[in-house]
Protein backbone atom coordinates (compact mmCIF):
# COMPACT_ATOMS: atom_id res chain seq x y z
CA UNK A 1 0.00 0.00 0.00
CA UNK A 2 2.85 2.36 0.82
CA UNK A 3 4.47 1.70 -2.55
CA UNK A 4 1.23 2.27 -4.46
CA UNK A 5 0.64 5.46 -2.48
CA UNK A 6 3.84 6.80 -4.07
CA UNK A 7 2.01 6.44 -7.39
CA UNK A 8 -1.05 8.36 -6.09
CA UNK A 9 -3.22 5.33 -5.25
CA UNK A 10 -5.15 5.80 -1.99
CA UNK A 11 -5.91 2.50 -0.17
CA UNK A 12 -9.44 2.24 -1.56
CA UNK A 13 -8.34 2.69 -5.18
CA UNK A 14 -5.36 0.38 -4.67
CA UNK A 15 -7.82 -2.45 -3.98
CA UNK A 16 -9.94 -1.79 -7.07
CA UNK A 17 -9.92 -4.21 -10.02
CA UNK A 18 -7.82 -2.98 -12.95
CA UNK A 19 -10.93 -2.80 -15.15
CA UNK A 20 -12.32 -0.11 -12.81
CA UNK A 21 -9.28 2.17 -13.08
CA UNK A 22 -9.23 5.28 -15.23
CA UNK A 23 -6.77 5.70 -18.09
CA UNK A 24 -4.46 7.84 -15.97
CA UNK A 25 -4.59 5.34 -13.11
CA UNK A 26 -3.73 2.48 -15.46
CA UNK A 27 -0.72 4.41 -16.73
CA UNK A 28 0.43 4.99 -13.15
CA UNK A 29 -0.06 1.30 -12.42
CA UNK A 30 2.18 0.43 -15.39
CA UNK A 31 4.83 2.78 -14.02
CA UNK A 32 4.55 1.17 -10.59
CA UNK A 33 5.03 -2.29 -12.11
CA UNK A 34 7.96 -1.09 -14.21
CA UNK A 35 9.89 0.36 -11.27
CA UNK A 36 9.05 -2.59 -9.01
CA UNK A 37 11.21 -4.87 -11.19
CA UNK A 38 14.95 -4.97 -10.42
CA UNK A 39 16.89 -3.62 -13.41
CA UNK A 40 20.05 -1.60 -13.99
CA UNK A 41 19.12 -0.58 -17.56
CA UNK A 42 15.87 0.91 -18.86
CA UNK A 43 15.08 1.51 -22.55
CA UNK A 44 12.07 3.80 -23.10
CA UNK A 45 10.58 4.82 -26.45
CA UNK A 46 8.40 7.97 -26.23
CA UNK A 47 7.40 7.25 -22.60
CA UNK A 48 5.44 10.51 -22.20
CA UNK A 49 2.90 9.71 -24.91
CA UNK A 50 -0.73 9.57 -23.67
CA UNK A 51 0.17 10.35 -20.04
CA UNK A 52 -1.79 12.84 -17.95
CA UNK A 53 0.02 15.55 -16.00
CA UNK A 54 0.15 13.57 -12.74
CA UNK A 55 1.57 10.50 -14.48
CA UNK A 56 4.13 12.60 -16.34
CA UNK A 57 5.33 14.18 -13.12
CA UNK A 58 5.57 10.76 -11.47
CA UNK A 59 7.55 9.36 -14.39
CA UNK A 60 9.92 12.30 -14.36
CA UNK A 61 10.52 12.03 -10.61
CA UNK A 62 11.02 8.24 -10.80
CA UNK A 63 13.56 8.55 -13.61
CA UNK A 64 15.43 11.32 -11.80
CA UNK A 65 15.81 8.98 -8.80
CA UNK A 66 16.70 5.94 -10.93
CA UNK A 67 20.26 4.73 -10.23
CA UNK A 68 20.73 2.64 -13.38
CA UNK A 69 21.36 3.52 -17.01
CA UNK A 70 18.49 5.01 -18.97
CA UNK A 71 18.28 5.02 -22.79
CA UNK A 72 15.46 7.32 -23.82
CA UNK A 73 13.89 8.45 -27.11
CA UNK A 74 11.44 11.35 -26.85
CA UNK A 75 10.10 14.37 -28.74
CA UNK A 76 9.24 16.05 -25.42
CA UNK A 77 12.01 18.64 -25.09
CA UNK A 78 11.03 19.80 -21.60
CA UNK A 79 10.99 16.19 -20.38
CA UNK A 80 14.46 15.58 -21.86
CA UNK A 81 15.81 18.72 -20.19
CA UNK A 82 14.54 17.56 -16.81
CA UNK A 83 15.64 13.92 -17.01
CA UNK A 84 18.67 13.19 -19.20
CA UNK A 85 22.33 13.94 -18.50
CA UNK A 86 23.65 13.25 -22.01
CA UNK A 87 22.21 13.56 -25.51
CA UNK A 88 23.06 11.52 -28.60
CA UNK A 89 22.24 13.60 -31.68
CA UNK A 90 22.26 12.74 -35.37
CA UNK A 91 24.66 15.17 -37.07
CA UNK A 92 23.83 14.11 -40.62
CA UNK A 93 25.71 11.88 -43.02
CA UNK A 94 25.31 8.93 -40.68
CA UNK A 95 27.31 10.66 -37.92
CA UNK A 96 26.17 10.75 -34.28
CA UNK A 97 27.70 12.86 -31.51
CA UNK A 98 27.31 12.88 -27.74
CA UNK A 99 26.58 16.11 -25.87
CA UNK A 100 26.42 16.82 -22.15
CA UNK A 101 22.95 17.69 -20.86
CA UNK A 102 19.47 17.69 -22.36
CA UNK A 103 17.82 19.25 -25.39
CA UNK A 104 18.50 22.88 -24.45
CA UNK A 105 22.15 22.05 -23.76
CA UNK A 106 22.42 20.40 -27.18
CA UNK A 107 20.93 23.52 -28.83
CA UNK A 108 23.67 25.64 -27.22
CA UNK A 109 26.49 23.21 -28.04
CA UNK A 110 25.58 21.97 -31.52
CA UNK A 111 27.63 23.03 -34.57
CA UNK A 112 26.84 26.50 -35.91
CA UNK A 113 26.31 24.99 -39.36
CA UNK A 114 23.22 23.19 -38.07
CA UNK A 115 20.87 26.17 -38.43
CA UNK A 116 17.37 26.55 -37.07
CA UNK A 117 16.07 26.15 -40.62
CA UNK A 118 17.76 22.77 -40.97
CA UNK A 119 16.44 21.63 -37.61
CA UNK A 120 12.93 22.88 -38.44
CA UNK A 121 12.61 26.54 -37.56
CA UNK A 122 8.88 26.54 -36.86
CA UNK A 123 9.09 23.68 -34.38
CA UNK A 124 12.26 25.08 -32.87
CA UNK A 125 10.81 28.53 -32.24
CA UNK A 126 7.67 27.08 -30.63
CA UNK A 127 9.66 24.67 -28.54
CA UNK A 128 12.12 27.34 -27.50
CA UNK A 129 9.28 29.07 -25.71
CA UNK A 130 8.16 25.87 -24.02
CA UNK A 131 11.58 25.27 -22.54
CA UNK A 132 11.13 28.45 -20.53
CA UNK A 133 7.93 27.10 -18.99
CA UNK A 134 8.19 24.69 -16.10
CA UNK A 135 7.53 21.05 -16.91
CA UNK A 136 4.12 21.19 -15.26
CA UNK A 137 3.20 24.41 -17.08
CA UNK A 138 4.21 22.94 -20.46
CA UNK A 139 2.01 19.89 -19.95
CA UNK A 140 -0.83 22.08 -18.67
CA UNK A 141 -0.60 24.29 -21.77
CA UNK A 142 -0.89 21.23 -24.00
CA UNK A 143 -3.91 19.82 -22.14
CA UNK A 144 -5.96 23.02 -21.73
CA UNK A 145 -7.46 23.16 -25.28
CA UNK A 146 -8.94 19.66 -24.91
CA UNK A 147 -10.25 20.46 -21.42
CA UNK A 148 -11.89 23.63 -22.69
CA UNK A 149 -13.38 21.78 -25.65
CA UNK A 150 -14.83 19.12 -23.35
CA UNK A 151 -16.42 21.74 -21.09
CA UNK A 152 -17.91 23.59 -24.06
CA UNK A 153 -19.33 20.33 -25.41
CA UNK A 154 -20.89 19.52 -22.03
CA UNK A 155 -22.35 23.01 -21.79
CA UNK A 156 -23.80 22.67 -25.29
CA UNK A 157 -25.54 19.43 -24.38
CA UNK A 158 -26.84 20.94 -21.17
CA UNK A 159 -28.16 23.99 -23.02
CA UNK A 160 -29.99 21.76 -25.50
CA UNK A 161 -31.48 19.79 -22.64
CA UNK A 162 -32.67 22.92 -20.84
CA UNK A 163 -34.19 24.30 -24.06
CA UNK A 164 -36.43 21.25 -24.56
CA UNK A 165 -40.17 21.93 -24.44
CA UNK A 166 -40.88 19.50 -21.59
CA UNK A 167 -37.79 20.39 -19.57
CA UNK A 168 -39.47 22.48 -16.87
CA UNK A 169 -41.87 19.67 -15.97
CA UNK A 170 -39.02 17.84 -14.24
CA UNK A 171 -38.58 17.89 -10.43
CA UNK A 172 -37.27 21.13 -8.95
CA UNK A 173 -34.10 19.48 -7.61
CA UNK A 174 -33.19 18.36 -11.16
CA UNK A 175 -33.66 21.90 -12.48
CA UNK A 176 -31.53 23.33 -9.68
CA UNK A 177 -28.79 20.77 -10.30
CA UNK A 178 -28.65 21.62 -14.02
CA UNK A 179 -28.54 25.35 -13.31
CA UNK A 180 -25.80 24.83 -10.75
CA UNK A 181 -23.75 22.73 -13.17
CA UNK A 182 -24.19 25.32 -15.90
CA UNK A 183 -22.80 27.98 -13.57
CA UNK A 184 -19.91 25.73 -12.61
CA UNK A 185 -19.03 25.18 -16.26
CA UNK A 186 -19.07 28.95 -16.89
CA UNK A 187 -16.69 29.51 -13.98
CA UNK A 188 -14.37 26.67 -15.07
CA UNK A 189 -14.28 27.93 -18.65
CA UNK A 190 -13.40 31.43 -17.49
CA UNK A 191 -10.55 30.14 -15.32
CA UNK A 192 -9.19 27.80 -17.97
CA UNK A 193 -9.35 30.40 -20.75
CA UNK A 194 -7.54 32.94 -18.57
CA UNK A 195 -4.94 30.35 -17.63
CA UNK A 196 -4.46 29.33 -21.28
CA UNK A 197 -3.96 32.96 -22.30
CA UNK A 198 -1.45 33.51 -19.48
CA UNK A 199 0.60 30.44 -20.39
CA UNK A 200 0.52 31.29 -24.11
CA UNK A 201 1.73 34.81 -23.32
CA UNK A 202 4.55 33.45 -21.17
CA UNK A 203 5.59 30.96 -23.86
CA UNK A 204 5.60 33.61 -26.60
CA UNK A 205 7.56 36.05 -24.43
CA UNK A 206 10.20 33.40 -23.77
CA UNK A 207 10.50 32.68 -27.49
CA UNK A 208 11.32 36.27 -28.39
Amino acid sequence: MSYLADFLFPPRRAQSPVRMLSGGERNRLLLARLFAKPANVLVLDEPTNDLDIESLELLEAALQDYDGTLLLVSHDRAFLDNVVTQTLAAEGGGAWKEYVGGYSDWVRQRPVAMTEERAGSKAAVREKGRVKLSYKEARELESLPKEIEALEAEQGLLAAKMAAAEYFRQPADVLRADQKRNGEIDAQLTRKLERWEALETKAKAAAV
